[in-house]
């Protein structure tokens, strides 16, 4: 029989933890092991219906399809891995407990109907294929790395750009009573000044992002 290699830890003046810290031990190493099993068990449109509906306002069919965008450009790009249920499934990156939570079917029903068109194809116009983070509408942070393309469903979505991509976009915005941003979206000037990093973007209570370590690079 396999040896396991969850092992007792010594405690203090040699003694051993009792049953039941031995237990909280063992579901402890487990956990990573056991949060991967619920992306496993999931088909691409269960994990993109419930990431929608988590990370999105569950009313709004635009925030959901912008959140399957933001996946799909994930599973397209070769820093992320090769299915729905993977890119969910990354640690830190999208709401906790999108795979396991419980959801209200009638509005598990909209989730999953947008789920479906984006999985045959659809995409959200304003958001091209390095479109691959979001957050929380309201939060800002100090950096300047960050191109907004659109605010939908409670989120804001934006592409990363080099410091010399972003000063050439705020160079090439009109100034104010010059022209208007797209609706739903933000001027690139105010992207310039809005700009964040992912590995700062969390906060309280109902707060979600998604979440790159090399977004601030």
């Amino acid at each position: 029989m396999p040896t396991s290699r969850f092992r007792p830890i010594a405690l203090r003046g040699g003694s051993r933890p009792g049953r039941g810290v031995r237990a909280t031990l063992l579901l402890a190493a487990s956990a990573p092991l056991l949060a991967g099993c619920a992306a496993t068990q999931l088909t691409d449109r269960e994990c993109m219906a419930r990431v929608m509906y988590f990370e999105s306002n569950r009313s709004s069919p635009e925030g959901m399809l912008a959140v399957g965008t933001t996946v799909m450009n994930r599973l397209d790009n070769p820093r992320y891995p090769k299915s729905v249920c993977e890119v969910v499934g990354q640690r830190n990156q999208f709401a906790p407990g999108a795979l396991e939570k419980p959801m209200v079917p009638r509005l598990a029903a909209r989730a999953q109907e947008v789920a479906d068109r984006v999985l045959a194809g659809e995409r959200h116009p304003a958001l091209g294929p390095e479109a691959m983070f979001f957050h929380t509408t309201g939060y800002t942070f100090p950096y300047n790395n960050m191109h907004y393309v659109l605010e939908a469903g409670g989120n804001s979505f934006y592409e990363k750009r080099s410091p010399a991509e972003m000063a050439a976009l705020a160079r090439a915005t009109p100034r104010a009573g010059e022209g208007e941003a797209p609706q739903g979206g933000f001027s690139d000037r105010q992207a310039f000044g809005r700009a964040e990093s992912p590995r700062q973007d969390r906060g309280g209570p109902g707060f979600v992002s998604t979440f790159d370590p090399a977004a601030a690079d």
